[in-house]
């Protein structure tokens, strides 16, 4: 996770779990962006309680910094 100075405590997050999991079953793979929106929207209708966060991570990763820099 980087280098930890003197003081500093490495943060964990549950949701590191399944992103190492993520990784580790589908890190070969290349996935179209098309099939990483229906994946979310199947998610969203599964579990709408988490509709907001995936809102947040679908907006997050349709941003990118560069475009950010353009405006």
């Amino acid at each position: 996770m980087g280098t930890l100075h003197r003081g500093e405590e490495e943060r964990v997050y549950f949701t590191d779990r399944g992103i190492e999991e993520l990784a580790d079953r589908r890190g070969d793979e290349q996935v179209s962006v098309d099939w990483l929106a229906a994946r979310l929207r199947a998610f969203v209708d599964l579990h709408p309680e988490f509709e907001n966060a995936v809102e947040r991570l679908a907006t997050f990763l349709a941003r990118d910094d560069a475009d950010d820099r353009d405006d």
